[in-house]
């Protein structure tokens, strides 16, 4: 089993600034890609952006030059720094992440979600 755990969302004025977090745990034996996607209310979840494991990144237009996704592979989390944030930002943020875990001698490679995290920005 693996679970992603996200924090770090909120209430933010339009203009600010909100860091999310997911840690990965469990029977991992490494990650691949880790990303953030999100769902407005009404709307379809969409890619925000994703990291590979050696630290290549790809983002949505919507969110380039405000948006940075990074991560630590030795503690197997995922960061969204999130700044100059838009009423239309407003969100429940899903964390993903590949991950190929270990089970005694298989290696499945498993497509792992967070349980969300709301961000909501107010204009």
């Amino acid at each position: 089993q693996v679970q992603l755990v996200e924090s770090g969302g909120g209430l933010v004025q339009a203009g600010g600034s909100l860091r999310l977090s997911c840690a990965a745990s469990g029977s991992i034996f490494s990650i691949n890609a880790m990303g953030w996607y999100r769902q407005a209310p009404g709307k379809q979840r969409e890619l925000v952006a994703v990291i590979t494991n050696g630290g290549t990144t790809n983002a949505a237009d919507s969110v380039k030059g405000r948006f940075t996704i990074s991560r630590d592979n030795a503690k197997n989390t995922v960061y969204l720094q999130m700044n100059s944030l838009k009423p239309e930002d407003t969100a429940v943020y899903y964390c993903n992440a590949e991950v190929v875990s270990r089970s005694g001698y298989y290696f499945p490679t498993l497509e792992v979600w967070g349980q969300g995290t709301l961000v909501t920005v107010s204009s």
